[in-house]
């Protein structure tokens, strides 16, 4: 499955612990990544300084659904079923 153009679900909705660029102490969940831009793409996808976190979550189905508001509230709610 290919990301769906203009979500950006997945760089809002979780927290990442690592560092990211511009980010480096990561970022906390619900906060937009400072890697996101105005059309909701990744600025450093496929590059290595992009986290191991992001470049491991793959879209699915479940997670994606039919829209960016389905992506975000499913993935709000898996970050809240996994917090610590």
């Amino acid at each position: 499955m290919d990301c769906r153009p203009g979500c950006g679900a997945c760089c809002i909705a979780p927290s990442i612990s690592s560092p990211i660029p511009g980010m480096p102490h990561g970022k906390p969940a619900g906060v937009r990544c400072i890697q996101l831009d105005d059309a909701n793409r990744c600025r450093i996808f496929g590059q290595a300084a992009r986290p191991a976190v992001c470049s491991q979550l793959m879209p699915t189905a479940d997670m994606c659904g039919d829209s960016a508001a389905h992506a975000m509230q499913f993935l709000t709610t898996l970050e809240q079923l996994t917090a610590p």
